[in-house]
């Protein structure tokens, strides 16, 4: 077989004047519509308008144009069946061999602010979706390109060959499923969101790659990195890298946590994060003094760890990271002096965000997790508190600095893995215990690492205590103040506890686990 005639429809014009000049020169006939109909004809490229071929005008102010057996019947038709033939041939149809489609820019203009529910509406294409999935489902027969990046490919092979070869064809066909499956749950998406409906009978999601990782969490497994349609500027699919190799599927997850964390603050903060724990936390009048106690937190964890700051990073800054073997520096941005500094290390990876200050774009998404044979879905955990929500449950009443303190530790703690206590002085972190299957455990943990800065720091804990053996704990390190959700059943032993020991204890009525 060979290529006679292609169908060439493109919302997005990029490259398909050349394309389409190229198919004219190899003699192939170009059917078009509208204003890709119009280009083509003012570039010089011959071209057959689709009225011409179906016998009837575009309507409705071309809502409906492609949608008509001439062109359908076309792309469908088995070749090497004598039935579809003798059919054609009686009603004086002729073949399409190629159809060049891509769609009207759905994803772009829900992506404008205060976009119309009627403007996102008209941009949800028909006709194209139609004759792409006709045309990839005869792909035996019909080529079909969705990317613009193709074009080339398809042209040299038409060049050489005539046509396009069978495995050209089915891999074509398969990119033209992802691309209207994709088109499909964003449109889809949309109108949940819109009909107040987000966890729908059937959940369909859409992610394009950003790239290839090396390997996974370990290197024998495979991993690639994706981006969410319309994601915000301050996520990390978004970021710009500025100096270092490519991220690593570890490199991802744990830049990740750093920014969720980071993006706590409206102050200055640094946090350092290890295995996506946070083994450092800082807040200053600056970068600098936030980085200072984020270090000091836990010198030896930090090694190997990945940093983020929701301020610029300046050069006094840059001068201490660079003496730190650190996988990641993650900042709103960098100085000129700072990058200088930073760029020397060949192995540091220097990712740039947009505003990572607490309030900016903090709307609840909701997160997907995949599990064995299926998914989880739910939102992902922004909720905050103030100090007027806190309720005083011991005789004695947290001090101001306390007060402070304890709000300080509960930004952090809920984005520390279950069963997690945090201990914070200074507005620093100083132990954190993760993970682990008691309370009391991870209490230990995080006194231990504290050592005798524990005496005069306050305790957060991201559920309650099932009995009082942690806050006698926190009371044999010195601590003086606990926030802590409450709802145990045993609630007032632990009360009890801490007003013997004089300590202060806030509930938060929230609990949150990060398993």
């Amino acid at each position: 077989m060979a290529i006679k005639r292609a169908l060439v429809s493109v919302s997005d014009k990029t490259g398909i004047v050349e394309f389409c000049r190229g198919l004219a020169e190899l003699g192939v006939e170009v059917i078009s519509t509208g204003g890709t109909k119009n280009l083509l004809a003012k570039e010089g490229v011959p071209v057959i308008g689709i009225s011409d071929v179906t016998g009837f005008p575009e309507i409705l102010d071309g809502r409906v144009k492609t949608l008509h057996p001439a062109v359908h019947s076309g792309l469908l038709a088995i070749r090497d069946s004598e039935e579809h033939q003798n059919q054609m041939k009686e009603l004086g149809l002729d073949y399409i061999d190629l159809v060049v489609v891509n769609l009207y820019p759905f994803q772009e203009t829900i992506a404008k602010p205060d976009v119309a529910y009627e403007d996102a509406i008209e941009n949800i294409d028909i006709g194209g979706p139609t004759m792409l999935r006709s045309a990839a489902k005869n792909h035996a027969f019909v080529s079909v390109v969705v990317d613009a990046a193709d074009y080339g490919k398809v042209l040299e092979e038409i060049k050489v060959e005539g046509d396009t070869t069978l495995n050209t064809r089915k891999a074509l066909a398969a990119k033209v499923f992802r691309h209207t499956a994709s088109y499909d749950a964003l449109i889809s998406d949309y109108l949940s969101q819109v009909n107040g409906d987000p966890l729908p009978e059937r959940y369909t999601v859409t992610y394009e790659k950003i790239q290839d990782l090396r390997y996974g969490e370990n290197p024998h497994q495979k991993a690639a990195f994706y981006r969410k349609p319309l994601a915000a500027q301050d996520t990390l699919s978004n970021a710009k890298q500025l100096h270092g190799k490519e991220l690593s599927y570890n490199n991802i997850n744990d830049a990740n946590a750093a920014l969720q964390m980071v993006k706590e603050f409206t102050e200055p903060a640094v946090v350092a994060v290890k295995h996506m724990n946070p083994c450092g936390v800082g807040v200053g009048a600056s970068v600098l003094e936030a980085f200072e106690k984020a270090y000091a937190a836990d010198p030896v964890s930090i090694f190997g760890g990945i940093v983020a700051a929701n301020r610029i990073v300046d050069e006094d800054t840059a001068n201490l990271l660079k003496d730190i073997f650190l996988e990641i520096v993650i900042a709103p941005g960098f100085t000129q002096e700072a990058l200088a500094v930073l760029i020397k290390k060949k192995n540091i990876r220097l990712l740039e965000m947009g505003n990572l200050q607490a309030g900016v774009d903090r709307q609840s998404q909701f997160v997907v997790t995949s599990i064995d044979g299926g998914m989880i879905v739910q939102e992902n955990d922004v909720h905050s508190i103030q100090a007027e929500d806190l309720k005083v449950v011991t005789d004695r009443q947290p001090t101001e600095e306390e007060l402070k303190q304890l709000l300080f530790g509960w930004k952090i703690v809920k984005h520390v893995k279950s069963n997690a206590i945090l201990l914070a002085k200074n507005n620093m972190t100083i132990g954190v215990g993760a993970g682990q299957m008691n309370r009391v455990g991870a209490a230990k943990i995080a006194i231990e690492q504290a050592g005798a800065e524990a005496k005069g720091s306050v305790m957060a804990s991201d559920a309650f205590f099932p009995m009082s053996d942690t806050v006698e704990a926190a009371a044999k390190a010195g601590i003086t103040a606990i926030i802590q959700p409450g709802g145990s059943i045993k609630d007032e032993e632990s009360i009890a506890m801490a007003n013997q020991h004089g300590i202060a204890m806030v509930f938060t009525g929230v609990r949150h686990f990060k398993h």
